[in-house]
């Protein structure tokens, strides 16, 4: 492994970092009042596990990258009773939403 430095005033050259940031910045920190260091520590620790086990992504087709793709089932009759759980993570910023089985 070795150190690739990006260029001054270079913001494409890496796009998928400045990306999460991003994404970081805008879905955890503009909604979150940083209490002392341990929680600076914290918080993005669980909102990059959100990002990558629960979060939906438009291009996995509404999956998240840790998880696999599944078919989704359109038929109708199949479907008796839709019975979804949320899970609230960080103090209800982020909200985890799943089908229980």
């Amino acid at each position: 492994m070795r150190i690739i430095k990006s260029g001054v005033r270079m913001p494409r050259m890496n796009a998928i970092m400045e990306r999460w940031i991003q994404t970081c910045r805008r879905e955890l920190l503009d909604r979150t009042l940083i209490w002392n260091q341990r929680h600076l520590l914290h918080a993005p620790r669980e909102f990059e596990t959100f990002y990558n086990e629960h979060r939906p992504h438009r291009a996995l087709r509404q999956t998240a990258p840790l998880r696999p793709l599944v078919d989704p089932d359109i038929n109708p009759a199949s479907i008796t009773s839709l019975d979804i759980r949320r899970r609230d993570r960080l103090g209800g910023v982020m909200k985890e939403y799943r089908h229980v089985a």
